[in-house]
């Protein structure tokens, strides 16, 4: 089993900037992709960026340019560095592992861009 705990959530101004935690704990070896999934009210969860074990990121359109996922193997962590953020971007944003073929969430963190 793995644990995933996010951190780093909370309100900020248009243009403003907030960066994510993720911290991985119990059984972490052998995670493969960490991601960064988010649900803004009323939608369906989207995914956000993608950190896979061989260094390779990749975003979603929306946040490209403006959001840099990062990792730390030897912390178990994952981060996301959110930049001129807007109002489109208030959700609640989860951490996801991928680990040998099974995924686990962890519980998110509200994020709200408004002025």
């Amino acid at each position: 089993q793995v644990q995933l705990v996010e951190s780093g959530g909370g309100l900020v101004q248009p243009g403003g900037s907030l960066k994510l935690s993720c911290v991985a704990s119990g059984s972490t070896f052998g995670i493969s992709h960490m991601n960064w999934y988010r649900q803004a009210p009323g939608k369906q969860r989207e995914l956000v960026a993608t950190f896979t074990a061989s260094g390779t990121t990749n975003y979603a359109d929306s946040v490209k340019g403006r959001f840099t996922i990062g990792r730390d193997n030897a912390e178990n962590t994952a981060y996301l560095r959110m930049n001129r953020l807007k109002p489109d971007d208030t959700a609640v944003y989860y951490c996801n592992v991928l680990r040998i073929g099974t995924n686990y969430w962890g519980k998110g963190t509200l994020v709200t861009v408004s002025s």
